[in-house]
């Protein structure tokens, strides 16, 4: 199972940048679909971006513009640089791999990974 570890989390005023690293190890993140989700206080996890196995990347309409999501195989590594920052952008980020493809359905569904980060607060002042 691989195992992830985010970093990059922080305070930052609307408007402004973060960007979020997710390092893997135990396994090598080209053979996994790898995706962010992020949770806000009292509310569901929720779908942020992902790059499928086809290297092809999908963005929830409330970051589509502002969030890129990448990864550097050699390095193991995940990405997501956060523009544009909004309050609402508020939460937990967790980066989650699952082995293999997932369809373009099923793909932001969190119950389809299994292998999650511990989190990192990222909040935006107004």
């Amino acid at each position: 199972q691989v195992r992830l570890v985010e970093s990059g989390g922080g305070l930052v005023q609307a408007g402004g940048s973060l960007s979020l690293t997710c390092a893997a190890s135990g396994r090598t993140l080209s053979a996994y679909t790898m995706t962010w989700f992020r949770q806000a206080p009292g509310k569901d996890r929720e779908f942020v971006a992902t790059q499928a196995l086809w290297r092809t990347t999908y963005y929830a309409d409330s970051v589509k513009g502002r969030f890129t999501i990448s990864r550097d195989n050699a390095k193991n590594t995940l990405y997501l640089q956060m523009n544009n920052l909004k309050p609402e952008d508020t939460a937990v980020y967790y980066c989650a791999a699952a082995g293999g493809a997932l369809s373009i359905v099923t793909i932001q569904a969190a119950g389809k990974y299994g292998s999650w980060g511990q989190g990192t607060q990222v909040t935006v002042s107004s």
